[in-house]
């Protein structure tokens, strides 16, 4: 895993003084590439490693080898756990509480918050990822700092608001990524591919007793989960193809039965409609068995694809401009 990488090229460099990349991806036995990207990223989210050039150069820690990590600043030990992410290995989270009991108390909760400052859900929603948006690293840190932020966001309908809201935490939706705050009206998700900008204040908040960022984002998925799997279809399909309508409809698709190259399928949407869409685009190498109204809507999408697009040959040419008249 890369976050035991990082843990270990953090202790290597303490121990050694200074190495190269080829001396560490031979310690840690990953490729010279991986060491180096490794190496970077912990410099990028503050971790005070540095590359010398030149003969007898490699990478060292700012202020020369140290044998634990109790001489780091408090922001180099948040950047360090920030850096390492969120983490399941048994032993990677045991290794990180070490880490964490030989920092100096006065800095030891926020590096604690610092590891835990996100949340990795990794079933999919259905549809594809997003790429990391810029904005999850000044977030991250004003989820460690406990400090409020203010926010421009742009909803689902392009309605764009500002508001002013106390960071709980990030979540990790299987690349889709989303931050979990508190606001006025009670815990809200904002997208953060929707955050057109962000301002950390100097108006620190609490994180209220009774509030758990694993157990408000298990809410949030338990609501959102209920809306999208009101409705269910079943269908059959060449089993070959499983995994494209598996990655399509995330978790509301369950194998039924199979039988020989085909599978029957339910799935499961918030409308009739928004079934029938989803499937739309597959032709007839989906049959829907059932429900009879899917199975309709499924036939007035092919009839109005085919009023817009199906012309006689004598008719064809540069398409029209709507409501532009011949």
């Amino acid at each position: 895993m890369r976050a035991d990488r990082l843990v270990a090229t953090v202790l290597l460099l303490q121990t050694r003084g200074r190495m190269t990349a080829a001396d560490l991806a031979h310690e840690l036995e990953v490729s010279v590439a991986t060491s180096r990207r490794d190496l970077v990223a912990l410099s990028s989210a503050g971790v005070p490693v540095y590359p010398q050039r030149g003969r007898g150069g490699g990478w060292s820690l700012v202020g020369g080898g140290r044998t634990d990590l109790s001489g780091l600043t408090s922001t180099e030990a948040n950047a360090l756990f920030l850096a390492l992410g969120p983490v399941a290995d048994a032993a990677v989270v045991s290794a990180a509480r070490k880490l964490l009991r030989a920092l100096p108390t006065t800095f030891r909760e926020d590096a604690e918050r610092a590891g835990e400052a996100v949340l990795v859900d990794p079933v999919p929603w259905s549809g594809t990822a997003a790429a990391i948006p810029d904005l999850h690293r000044p977030l991250q840190e004003a989820v460690v700092a406990r400090l409020r932020i203010q926010l421009s966001y742009v909803d689902r309908t392009g309605q764009g608001t500002r508001r002013s809201v106390d960071p709980y935490g990030l979540v990790d939706k299987d690349g889709l990524w989303y931050l979990l705050a508190g606001t006025r009206t009670g815990i809200r998700t904002f997208r953060l591919d929707r955050i057109t900008d962000v301002v950390i204040t100097d108006t620190h908040f609490e994180l209220p007793e009774d509030v758990t960022v694993a157990e408000a984002w298990a809410r949030v998925v338990a609501d959102v989960e209920r809306q999208r799997s009101s409705t269910t279809a079943l269908i059959e399909l060449p089993t070959r193809h499983l995994w494209v309508l598996r990655r399509q409809f995330g978790r509301h698709c369950l194998v039924e039965a199979t039988d020989g190259d085909h599978v029957r399928l339910r799935v499961a949407a918030s409308t009739a409609q928004e079934i029938a869409q989803q499937l739309a685009g597959w032709g007839d190498t989906v049959t829907v068995i059932e429900p009879e109204d899917v199975r309709a809507r499924l036939a007035r999408i092919g009839a109005e694809l085919v009023r817009a697009y199906h012309r006689p040959a004598a008719d064809r040419g540069m398409p029209r401009v709507a409501g532009q008249s011949r």
